[in-house]
């Protein structure tokens, strides 16, 4: 599915602050291929705070650990036949909100639907080491209305596109203070995702050095690195996840569409990791976004063949981790996996016509019926919970976005009422 993204479209009105995801192709900025807009952030032009540096001391008061039930019985938790955690949730930024009772009736919505974890959004940009205070103040909201209602709280700290790539020391030390300052404030948040898809030129830039070589997986592993000990100077129990990789990438320096494949990009990222002589690891457990090249293509669909790591080449992306990591102080081939996006978009029924815009827009033909999504959803989430290091399936979106533009993936339209297939994966107590 291609499709021109379009920024800023409503976003006053929709008071959304979010950033553009990036491509089910190879991340060209001028033909977007993926999900839509998480439009663009009001919060890019707030005014930033000042903070000392993050600290680097490590905590030896405590360990890191995910929180689980173990409950084979829990709705949309369960420990797999590997006798391993594994979780369903969502990626929604819009349970992010300044009145704390809207949070609870949005975080509502997501646990009606099945979801046990919420991902919500920090957008770190140049000159910022704290967040602004209306930022902050929604980041509480959203955290402490997931607790409430027995949700997970995550996090993902990232910049808002290419043209805020924290590149450079100075920009890699504000970001990591900026992380810090979430940690320190919020306690919530014990699980943090570190960027979003460095592999695509929609999001980091450069990708390439001058003689072709990954720039980007340089960079990008400083910034985690940095991140990682600094967040476990707040506290050890806090999980630094990292990657969070398109599924699919270029590869070709100069070609105008500058982006890397997730298998290209793990090789590098192993290859700098190798050469810093790092002792200590810079992530625990790996983000990666297995999307389709299509809501109509099966979750099945596997792509031996090619660079492309979708929901089925789980073998490929371990492997890869196998070959950048094992033998190293960073876990590789054992470390654990979190599909942090995934999404598939139904075809907005003729009633529900009048609270969308943009019907020409070609990412309107990408959809199929509700009956699809769900059966496609439920197969995904089989798919993953057989995985041996999975430990969890991150719907993208709670609610439809309204532009069609964007993204129509949740259980519910861009009204808020539940779509026909709503209660598809709340009965989902195992592996099926």
């Amino acid at each position: 599915m291609r499709r021109r993204i379009a920024l800023g479209v409503g976003i006053a009105a929709l008071a959304i602050a979010g950033f553009v995801l990036a491509t089910r192709g190879d991340g060209d900025d001028s033909q977007a291929q993926r999900p839509g807009v998480k439009a663009t952030s009001t919060a890019a032009t707030r005014t930033q705070g000042s903070s000392t540096s993050p600290s680097t001391t490590r905590s030896t008061t405590d360990s890191p650990s995910r929180t689980t039930t173990g409950a084979d019985t829990e709705l949309g938790r369960w420990t797999s036949k590997q006798g391993r955690p594994f979780e369903l949730g969502v990626w929604e930024y819009f349970v992010r909100d300044p009145s704390a009772a809207v949070a609870r009736r949005r975080t509502a919505d997501a646990k009606q639907a099945g979801f046990v974890s919420v991902i919500t959004n920090a957008f770190w940009n140049p000159g910022q080491t704290i967040p602004p205070p209306n930022e902050l103040t929604e980041l509480k909201n959203a955290a402490r209305a997931a607790k409430a209602a027995g949700l997970r709280p995550m996090v993902i700290v990232a910049n808002l596109g290419s043209r805020t790539t924290p590149r450079t020391a100075p920009l890699r030390q504000e970001f990591a203070t900026y992380a810090v300052s979430i940690a320190s404030q919020i306690p919530e948040f014990r699980d943090f995702i570190i960027g979003n898809e460095p592999n695509l030129n929609r999001f980091w830039l450069p990708q390439f050095g001058p003689n072709g070589e990954n720039v980007a997986a340089r960079d990008y592993l400083a910034l985690l690195a940095l991140t990682y000990d600094a967040l476990k100077g707040v506290s050890a129990k806090i999980r630094v996840i990292g990657g969070a990789l398109a599924p699919r990438g270029g590869d070709r320096p100069g070609t105008g569409r500058d982006t890397h494949s997730p298998t290209q990009f793990i090789r590098d990222l192993g290859l700098r990791y190798r050469a810093s002589g790092r002792k200590e690891p810079v992530m625990d457990a790996f983000a990666h976004h297995p999307y389709l090249e299509s809501s109509r293509v099966p979750p099945e669909f596997a792509h031996p063949r090619s660079s492309t790591i979708a929901l089925a080449d789980y073998d490929k992306l371990v492997r890869e981790l196998r070959g950048a990591f094992d033998g190293t102080a960073q876990p590789g081939s054992k470390l654990p996996i979190l599909y942090t996006e995934f999404g598939v978009q139904t075809r907005i029924p003729p009633e529900k016509r009048g609270v969308y815009t943009n019907f020409q827009s070609p990412a309107a033909a990408d959809a199929v019926s509700e009956t699809t999504q769900a059966a496609y959803y439920r197969r995904a989430i089989s798919i993953a919970c057989k995985q041996p290091t999975v430990e969890g399936i991150y719907v993208f979106h709670v609610w439809d976005e309204p532009d069609l533009l964007g993204w129509q993936s949740g259980l519910y339209y861009a009204d808020r009422t539940p779509k026909k297939n709503q209660a598809a994966l709340a009965d989902l107590r195992s592996c099926r």
